[in-house]
């Protein structure tokens, strides 16, 4: 029987499909492409931090932040569809991708954000939801990005102390990322009552000088 909170194999996933799930590209909330590459000056990045729901919601309101999507990444299989990824037979995780502008915000505020917003020692689990897909991960476009994102995940090791367990986070340089279905995408704007499964540690970083 499969373990859920057990990562699957290459060899073992299944394989997907190679046509893209369809996506509606305009942004629920803020009109923006959903599909579109960052513009000069702007940046993306991965972040997966339990269901992705409640966090697309958290980035989308952060001024500075362009664009959210939700979707999957991390794993083995094309194009997944959520009840493959449910499954616990893909290696994704659920993950926002997040259109930012540095100028405006940056990745380390970003990133505390991240930190804050969910419980990131958790391993292949977040809360009560259970298997790989739920498993924290930061997903980086560029060598500077990845330096950041260590630095503040050391940072936050720190502030944790030993009240907690030691982060579980991965931080690898971004693979395919893989639009999840239609319904997902902004999916507590248009269902203001849905699940929201963010919790963190109520560890924060010091507020910024």
């Amino acid at each position: 029987m499969l373990n859920k909170q057990n990562m699957v194999s290459a060899q073992e996933a299944l394989p997907g499909r190679d046509t893209p799930l369809a996506l509606d590209d305009i942004h629920f909330v803020n009109q923006s492409s959903l599909a579109a590459q960052p513009q000069a000056g702007c940046e993306q990045i991965l972040l997966g931090m339990g269901c992705f729901w409640g966090a697309e919601r958290l980035f989308w309101q952060l001024d500075g932040v362009i664009n959210t999507s939700v979707g999957y990444s991390g794993g083995f299989t094309k194009n997944p569809t959520y009840e493959e990824v449910c499954s616990g037979q893909t290696g994704h995780t659920e993950v926002v991708r997040v259109v930012y502008d540095p100028n405006v915000i940056s990745l380390a505020t970003l990133l505390a954000t991240f930190w804050e917003r969910h419980d990131p020692t958790q391993g292949m689990r977040q809360g009560n939801d259970l298997g790989t897909q739920y498993r924290s991960a930061v997903y980086v476009y560029s060598d500077e990005q990845y330096q950041t994102a260590q630095e503040s995940k050391q940072a936050y090791q720190q502030l944790l102390g030993k009240a907690h367990s030691e982060i579980t986070t991965e931080i690898l340089p971004a693979g395919p990322y893989y639009y999840a279905e239609n319904y997902h995408q902004q999916y507590l704007a248009k269902n203001p009552e849905g699940y929201c499964g963010l919790g963190g540690t109520g560890v924060c970083f010091p507020p910024e000088k």
